[in-house]
């Protein structure tokens, strides 16, 4: 068996997909994307596409070795994600030609169900007290949201007060039997966060994510050491060797992103890494159903698995949702805020591929947002 043909298609709201196609006739979808420069990824798509096709769609660990290293300059958010889609791909074709599900091949599930969070916004602190209610009644037994809108450099009482006043709306809408996460997005400045920790702590979050930018990272400990709150961060970073830093700083959790971070053969390195410090695996997953399910068939496997993140009614999806792509929705139907596990073949996702192809024919050009202070100056989203 020999890999014949590789595509990619741009899908609304922000996502890019690619399938890969087989002479035997055995297709694998994949989802490789950095959200807001999904152009350049799909450039690099076809750059790799020279070295896999023709080759044998097996050999997936040859493959990332060559995707990955062949070049004498790499890494990167846009090849690593190119070869993350690809990665999940060649997995799809592995799983659906030995007839397994791709868990089985990690070498079985050990568990039999993913707890999964849903997003409730947060920009707006008057939002939360509904949207968190909706998500409660829905079934989830967790909930994310971004800690703050845009935040100075270093915060007004005000800004503080809207931040305690989300988690504390989260807590009383929650009860002590329900879980929140706080996303502080990056917005937050080392000094914004030794502040906040400590006050948010008596909210108990399930962990707060990002508490500073990726290359801020010389912080990480300091914060660490500012409460009792578990630390997450990973989104931004894409390889195994990203996140040795974080870890030895004690983060609790970390959220490689499927799609980022070199795909399925990446992330379950990660995870092994991760076990090695006690920290938990929340895989990063804003994105399709592609991506959901490649996370999800990691997630079986491993043992230090926390939490999943899903888009389903996330604020960024605009023109098109999760489910619009899948042909069977039944592997993403959620039983008490979890997704079970199935022995569907391959990433166990069926796409709709025409639903797909007339996406691509209108496509998309999503790009994130871009903040200001008053004076003008560049605030980050």
């Amino acid at each position: 068996m020999k890999i014949a043909r590789i595509e990619t298609f741009l899908a609304p709201p922000r996502w890019m997909f690619v399938r890969v196609e087989t002479d035997e006739g055995v297709v694998g979808w994949g989802e490789p994307v950095v959200e807001g420069r999904a152009e350049p990824v799909r450039a690099a798509v076809e750059v790799l596409a020279e070295h896999l096709v023709g080759q044998d769609p097996l050999r997936i660990e040859d493959h990332w070795q060559v995707m990955t290293k062949g070049g004498f300059y790499r890494g990167g958010p846009v090849l690593s994600s190119a070869v993350a889609g690809l990665d999940q791909a060649l997995w799809d074709i592995k799983g659906k030609t030995y007839g397994q599900p791709v868990h089985q091949l990690l070498g079985g599930p050990v568990r039999e169900r993913i707890r999964a969070y849903a997003w409730v916004g947060g920009d707006e602190p008057s939002e939360v007290r509904d949207a968190v209610s909706a998500q409660v009644e829905a079934g989830f037994t967790a909930v994310k949201m971004n800690a703050s809108g845009r935040m100075t450099p270093l915060a007004t009482r005000e800004e503080v007060r809207a931040c305690l006043l989300r988690a504390e709306t989260a807590r009383e809408v929650l009860g002590d039997e329900r879980d929140f996460a706080l996303d502080f997005h990056g917005r937050v400045s080392p000094a914004n966060a030794r502040r906040l920790l400590p006050l948010l702590a008596e909210y108990a979050p399930l962990f707060v994510e990002e508490p500073v930018l990726s290359e801020h990272m010389h912080a990480v400990p300091d914060l660490v050491n500012a409460s009792n709150i578990p630390i997450a961060l990973g989104e931004r970073l894409f390889t195994r060797r990203e996140f040795l830093a974080p870890l030895q700083a004690g983060v609790a959790v970390v959220q490689p992103d499927i799609s980022h971070a070199g795909g399925i053969s990446e992330l379950r390195r990660i995870a092994a890494l991760a076990e090695m410090y006690g920290a938990h695996i929340a895989p990063h997953c804003p994105l399709g159903p592609v991506a959901l399910a490649a996370s999800l068939q990691v997630a079986f496997t491993i043992p230090n698995f926390l939490i999943q993140e899903q888009s389903i009614g996330i604020h960024y999806n605009k023109d098109a949702e999760l489910l619009d792509y899948v042909a069977d929705r039944e592997p993403f139907r959620f039983v008490g805020g979890s997704l079970l596990c199935t022995e569907r073949p391959g990433l166990g996702v069926d796409v709709d591929e025409a639903a797909v192809r007339a996406a691509d024919a209108k496509g998309h050009a999503w790009r994130n947002p871009v903040w200001r202070y008053e004076d003008g100056s560049f605030a980050e989203w």
